[in-house]
Order: C-alpha cells, then structure tokens, then sequence
C-alpha cells in the first residue's frame, strides 16, 4: 500500500469544527461570541457597578436606619419621662 493510498480515503473537505464537533466553523464561531457574551453580561448583572452601587446605597441607608431608631428611642424615652411627670402631677 503506497502512502497516497492511504490518504485518498481521509476526507479532507471538512473543517476540524465540522470533524470534531459536528458544526461549521461559522457557527462554532457564532456559538462562541454568544456564550461569551452571555457570559460577560451575566458577569457585569452579578459582579458590575450596579451591584456594587446597589450595596453601598443600602449600607447607607442601613446606617441612617440605625441613627434613625436611636432617635426615635431617645425622643421615645423623653416623651414617656414628661408624660409620666404629667401624670404625677394631675393625681395630685
């Protein structure tokens, strides 16, 4: 068996793509820019400046929530100690 026979039974008219994969080099293409799209948007949903935007804003307002609740308690205690004050005084 000469060499060339050997090779003349390989058909050489397909991609590695068409070969391996079973999909032309353009779609493999195709299939690849979308999944790394895909991939980079999901990134940017899960890890991007609006998630980081998003968690700064509510520590901000967890703070303001924190200061928030002091206050009232405080105004909460003061309001109690004059109604209580009011009320040893109209018991007389």
């Amino acid at each position: 068996m000469d060499t060339e026979e050997l090779f003349e039974d390989i058909d050489t008219s397909q991609d590695i793509t068409e070969r391996y994969l079973g999909l032309s080099l353009w779609k493999f293409l195709m299939l690849l820019i979308i999944i790394l799209l895909l991939g980079i948007y999901i990134g940017i949903l899960l890890y991007g400046t609006n998630s980081f935007e998003v968690l700064l804003e509510l520590q901000d307002y967890e703070t303001y929530l924190q200061n928030d609740v002091i206050r009232l308690r405080d105004e909460n205690a003061a309001l109690q100690k004059e109604y209580f004050e009011l009320k040893e005084i109209s018991a007389r």
